[in-house]
């Protein structure tokens, strides 16, 4: 039982880990938009940076449920 729930939270952790990095990469581009307003190009790099935490996040619970499903 705890295989098959290690197994969902790796499906889920690697779906959302996904998620933000591409979510981060848009970011990326809009902060790096001259035409952009300043005020969006400020957010944009703002969510970036939060992206790029939540990213990180998610490898870690990833990286965690390998090492549980290997036991």
């Amino acid at each position: 039982m705890d295989k098959l729930k290690n197994m969902g939270n790796y499906v889920s952790s690697k779906a959302q880990g996904a998620s933000s990095q591409a979510s981060k990469e848009t970011n990326k581009s809009i902060a790096k938009d001259s035409h952009a307003p300043i005020g969006t190009r400020i957010q944009a790099a703002g969510d970036a940076l939060g992206d790029k935490m939540d990213q990180h996040g998610h490898e870690v619970i990833t990286n965690s449920s390998i090492y549980l499903l290997s036991e």
